[in-house]
Formats: structure tokens, C-alpha cells, sequence
């Protein structure tokens, strides 16, 4: 019999490449997913419409908020894993309506936690984001720096979720692997992400609005980071512990030189207006993903040079792709 497993958020950018890859890896996955319409749900329909036709693989419609629907999808699953990947995201959002990331981000993530412990302690990758090392890491940052002085919402409703993590396993001995994710990009890229951002913006000839000359990311391929979500749950399974990994390039890049990137391979000039770096923001990011790769062999592969390439090239062949970023195919 095939293992189970279980991705909250499988119907998202993230999420959806772990279920395909999970799939490929002879897995039967359940995706549980509200398909939430802070962008088009209509892009996450095309995300799965590929996996549904695997007879490996079913959808489930429903919220984490939801404790009874979440506990009803678990009893259909049966899970062996479950990779929780739901959440509510953006930084700058997060400012604005900071009590639905508390809720979306700590309760429902409790929701996953108490289900897979009542479960028998189904063990656990659970997404996280750079976002919690907040104002007080000198990168590169490492699992162990403190945590302590998140810059948004989002930062803070990810990071007392990693807490309730350590509870979690500290009296119940739930297995649980933390991801942190560093600005991941490539095919089903969230709409208000930068590399779909600004490819819209130059394709439509409009300014790109860049916060901070010197401000760098550790752009980080999707393909990449499916790769340390596998090898992260092969871990948990097979330790049942409880450890932080970094999954990021570490290789930051300023975001001038991505704009320069997308602007070469789409042919279009790029107009650039600069502004402050925002509060809720910080200049720079970058992962050491030593860590990750002892652990369980992570070792991301794909430059952002080639990265822009597939991108591009993913906007322009595939149906998947928003027809805002076709204009030009």
C-alpha cells in the first residue's frame, strides 16, 4: 500500500509542486486547501488540474480554521505524513489585517498540529518563512540565531507557530520538521510575488517601484525548494524528532539585478522608481543551508539566472500561466 500523505495549502504555488512531486514519488496525496481569494482562486484550479487526474490523488475543499472540517479530512486521508504548507501570506498585508495571520497561521496550524498528535503523532513538515529572523540576524542566518524581533504580523504569526511546534513536541513528542523558506519563485508564483510583479509591470510598460538600492533576497527556485520539503519529511520520518532547517540558495541577489534579469529575457526596457525600504521589511536575506544539507543532502541547483529563464519561458508556453503575463507570447 502506498504511503499517505497529507499537504494543507496543496492547491497554492508552494504546496502544489510538493503534491506533484509527492505523487511522482509513488505517494497518495490529499489536498486540503480553501482555495482563499486573496489572489484569483481560479490560478490555484489550474495548479491542480493536472494532479486530479492522477487516481493517486483527491481534493479536499476546506479551511484550517476549520477544526472539524480539518479533523474530517484527516479521517479520510489516514496520513503516514503531512506537510503543512496553508497559511496566510505577505508581508505588507499582514499590516494591514494582522488578525486573520493570527488566526490562519497559529490557530489553524495548532488545528494541524492537534490532529496529527490525536493521530497517534503523525509526523510533520511545517512551513515557515526567513521572514522570522526579523531585525535582529546579520546573515547569513542561521536555525540558531534568535528569533525574536519579528518586523510584521506575518514574521510574528510564523514564528509563535514554530513555538506552539515546540510544545507540541516537547509533551507529546510530535515529529516535526520547521522549514524556512527563503523568497521562493519559479511556475504558479503568487500574483503579488516580485517575479510576477514586475514581469507584469514591464510588460504593460509601467515603472517597477524598487524599495532600497542595496536591498538583496535569496531567490530561491520552487524545484529547489520542493527538493528540502521531500528530503525534510524523509527526515521526520525516519528520526521522529524535532529540529529548524534553513531552505533558501544562500546566494542573495539584489533586487535591481533581478529587474535587469526579467527585463533582458522578456526584451523590454525597464523603468525603475526608487523608494524607502519599508518598516515591515528587511534589507537584505540570506539562508546558510549547512544544516539542511547534513541533515538530509540539500543542495538547491538552479541560479537565478536560469531561474528567470524558466519563469519566462513558463508565462509564455503554459496554460497554468495568468494571461496577464502572456501579453507578449
Amino acid at each position: 500500500m502506498a504511503d499517505s500523505a497529507l499537504v494543507t495549502g496543496a492547491a497554492g504555488f508552494i504546496g502544489s509542486h510538493v503534491a506533484d512531486r509527492l505523487l511522482s514519488l509513488g505517494f497518495s496525496v490529499t489536498c486540503f486547501d480553501n482555495f482563499d481569494p486573496y489572489y484569483d482562486p481560479a490560478q490555484k484550479r489550474r495548479n491542480v488540474a493536472g494532479a486530479l487526474r492522477n487516481p493517486s490523488y483527491q481534493l479536499i475543499e476546506g479551511d484550517v480554521r476549520d477544526r472539524a472540517a480539518l479533523e474530517a479530512a484527516f479521517d479520510r486521508a489516514k496520513p503516514d505524513a503531512v506537510v503543512h504548507l496553508a497559511a496566510k501570506a505577505g508581508v505588507r498585508a499582514s499590516v494591514e489585517d494582522p488578525l486573520s495571520y493570527v488566526e490562519v497561521n497559529e490557530v489553524g496550524g495548532l488545528f494541524v498540529l492537534e490532529a496529527c498528535r490525536a493521530r497517534g503523532c503523525v509526523p510533520v513538515v511545517f512551513a515557515s518563512t526567513s521572514s522570522v529572523y526579523g531585525g535582529g540576524a546579520v546573515p547569513p542566518f542561521r536555525e540558531d540565531d534568535p528569533a525574536t524581533a519579528p518586523l510584521s504580523p506575518y514574521a510574528a504569526s510564523k514564528r509563535g507557530a514554530e513555538l506552539m511546534v515546540h510544545a507540541y513536541h516537547h509533551l507529546h513528542q510530535l515529529p516535526v520538521a520547521i522549514a524556512r523558506f527563503f523568497t521562493v519563485y519559479g511556475p504558479r508564483g503568487r500574483p503579488d510575488m516580485a517575479m510576477a510583479s514586475f514581469t507584469r509591470d514591464l510588460l504593460r510598460g509601467h515603472p517597477i517601484r524598487l524599495h532600497g538600492e542595496e536591498t538583496a533576497r535569496d531567490f530561491t527556485y520552487v524545484d529547489d525548494i520542493v527538493d528540502g520539503v521531500v528530503g525534510a519529511l524523509d527526515w521526520v520520518r525516519r528520526t521522529r524528532g524535532l529540529d529548524t532547517f534553513n531552505l533558501g540558495r544562500s546566494e542573495p541577489v539584489r533586487v535591481r539585478r533581478l529587474i535587469e534579469l526579467l527585463s533582458a529575457e522578456l526584451g523590454v526596457p525597464a523603468q525603475v522608481t526608487l523608494g524607502k525600504l519599508g518598516a515591515s521589511e528587511v534589507p537584505v536575506t540570506c539562508a546558510d543551508v549547512s544544516k539542511a544539507g547534513k541533515a538530509f543532502g540539500y543542495a538547491p541547483k538552479l541560479s537565478l539566472e536560469e531561474g528567470v529563464r524558466r519563469w519566462v519561458a513558463w508565462t509564455r508556453s503554459s496554460d497554468e500561466a495568468p494571461e496577464e503575463l502572456r501579453e507578449r507570447s
